[in-house]
């Protein structure tokens, strides 16, 4: 069969539940499809928030490494100019295209790309034959943006999300994208067409596809058809959803029967959406609810623009050796935009003025919401918090793999618990194209090592066991087919797992996680987990373990040394003390 093609997807800030297969009301027929023949992981992490997630994927090692230490949007005096804080995929790395590439795979990207802004460090200059991308963070879905009386400024969270579309190298001026764009819909037009026009010999080498959606991140927007069928289907509230969403996971198997789910952390009670539904008027539950019929009409969208590209390598016959993940950079967005650590500033007074929010307008071009930590608490549930932390709601994603000559052994819907992280996919991809990593240098400067892990010894060893028990379940004795062996782990149990982003930290070994959150979102001490007992992180036992808290806290100090992790005074690694 030769060496498989890569489809990387990533879906931009989808919770842990916001897909049918993971116990969701949204309808995802096409990712349920991929999960139906391939593997669901439930302890999969990425980092805590967009661009450090990212770099990490196409570095295959941690972001303080790889140039994203903090997002350059909040990036503070004394982080600056330190290395690791570049605020772009630094040259300490080969992106993985760039090596792909080099051993022939035509390399290609449609999607959003938060990895650099000026032209040296577009996806073009980074390894890709062809991309087409939004460079910043965020933007409009439909490239609006409203004309500005005289004398009026956007305020910077705008004006650091513009539409900012490159094709190869070449910046599209929003006029150019077309009065019908939608982001999900042109990321979805330009990857096809990228790999339609393959030439007869380029579709004998193989391809890697990067398809980054910058759906469903703020501000929630979707074509009316698809918010549509949900009107009304969230008029019970979050906290309704959330406890649907919680008993969905565990009868799915996705999340163990004794989880106990986190309560809902929401400061800022002032604004409409931190508060609890019902201290909320009727209409201001008709507007908290459309925000999150706009949301599932965003994910439905995406999963249509996701089904195309399959169908077309269905018909070119490649999906079936087209190693394909899915997956989000990070938990869902429940951060309130007007007190997130990127923003600063009061921003109603601008939106009041140039969009139009009302319930009949809400999710078109002019509109301009987000849904808050109530709506998000229900897609991340039962774990902790959400995006920018990093608590399990922050950093514990779905993640989706399909490629039959490792998961077509495995019964369908199978899930997967071992513990991994998005830095393990590089090496993986690697591995299974026969690539080998360079040693020192790329390209006449020093790179680092790999931080990741190869996921294959351990999928092969699954799949084997699994093929095992498949062949003895034919016996005819009659015998029901036997479980197979515990599988081995992905990472050693006494390996070391580090986050750190917006000052806020933890630590994991094991089922054991450490960590540290300011307030008003934590207790602004070290606190310790036993995943496996209390995956919600509902109650520390740094008191029951003091132990096991201090061999963290040591691991803790280690990583900070080993990754880069710039502190302010008084540092981090003073609140160890105890």
């Amino acid at each position: 069969m030769g060496q498989p093609n890569f489809l990387i997807v990533v879906a931009d800030d989808l919770g842990f539940s916001d897909t049918g297969v993971y116990g969701s009301e949204i309808k995802t027929p096409s990712i349920d499809k991929l999960a139906q023949d391939g593997l669901r992981f439930t302890d999969f992490h990425a980092a805590s928030a967009c661009s450090p997630t990212r770099s990490m994927l196409l570095s295959g090692t941690d972001h303080h490494i790889a140039g994203v230490g903090a997002m350059i949007e909040s990036i503070k005096d004394f982080q600056r100019h330190k290395p690791g804080y570049e605020g772009y995929l630094n040259d300490r790395v080969v992106s993985l295209p760039e090596l792909l590439r080099d051993k022939g795979y035509k390399t290609y990207m449609s999607g959003k790309w938060h990895l650099g802004l000026t032209k040296e460090r577009w996806p073009h200059s980074r390894g890709f034959d062809r991309s087409f991308s939004l460079l910043p963070g965020a933007a409009n879905h439909y490239a609006y943006e409203p004309q500005l009386e005289s004398g009026d400024q956007r305020p910077s969270l705008l004006a650091r999300t513009p539409p900012y579309y490159v094709e190869d190298d070449r910046h599209i001026p929003p006029k150019e994208l077309g009065k019908d764009f939608y982001s999900s819909d042109a990321f979805a037009d330009k990857l096809l067409q990228y790999l339609d026009e393959r030439s007869d010999a380029e579709r004998e080498q193989p391809f890697f596809a990067y398809f980054a959606f910058s759906a469903p991140h703020w501000p929630l927007q979707a074509p009316e058809e698809d918010i549509v069928p949900y009107r009304g289907r969230y008029d019970e509230g979050p906290e309704a959803l959330r406890q649907e969403r919680v008993e969905n996971l565990k009868r799915l198997g996705l999340v163990p029967e004794h989880a106990t789910p986190h309560d809902v952390v929401a400061p800022h009670r002032q604004r409409v959406l931190s508060r609890q539904w019902e201290t909320l008027s009727p209409s201001e539950k008709a507007f908290s609810s459309r925000t999150m019929e706009t949301y599932a009409g965003m994910v439905q969208r995406l999963d249509s623009q996701l089904e195309r590209v399959f169908a077309y390598l269905r018909s070119t016959q490649e999906l079936d050796n087209t190693f394909v993940i899915f997956m989000s950079d990070n938990g869902a967005e429940g951060t309130l935009l007007e007190a997130a650590p990127i923003i600063g500033e009061n921003i109603f007074e601008h939106i009041d003025k140039y969009y139009n929010n009302s319930l009949e307008n809400m999710g078109r071009f002019d509109s301009y919401v987000w849904y808050g930590p109530h709506w998000a608490s229900a897609g991340t549930a039962p774990s902790r918090l959400y995006k920018a932390f990093i608590a399990e709601g922050g950093i514990r994603v779905p993640f989706i793999l399909r490629y039959p000559p490792l998961t077509s052994a495995r019964p369908s819907l199978s899930i997967e618990h071992a513990f991994c992280t998005v830095m393990d996919i590089y090496p993986t991809i690697l591995e299974l194209a026969g690539i080998s990593y360079p040693d020192s240098a790329y390209k006449g400067h020093e790179i680092v090592p790999l931080r990741g892990k190869s996921w294959l010894p351990y999928l092969r060893h699954v799949s084997e066991d699994y093929s095992s028990a498949a062949a003895s379940a034919t016996l005819p004795n009659g015998d029901s087919m036997p479980s197979p062996p515990s599988p081995a782990r992905i990472h050693a149990e006494e390996s070391v797992t580090g986050w750190e982003l917006f000052g806020r930290l933890a630590v994991r070994q094991g089922k054991w996680k450490a960590t540290f959150i300011p307030a008003p979102y934590g207790p602004e001490v070290w606190e310790l987990f036993d995943l496996e007992q209390d995956p919600g992180e509902t109650r520390s036992v740094a008191e029951e373990e003091p132990a096991k808290l201090r061999e963290l806290l040591k691991a803790w100090n280690e990583y900070v040394g080993e990754v880069g992790v710039a502190q302010e005074p008084p540092e981090y690694g003073t609140l160890i003390v105890e």
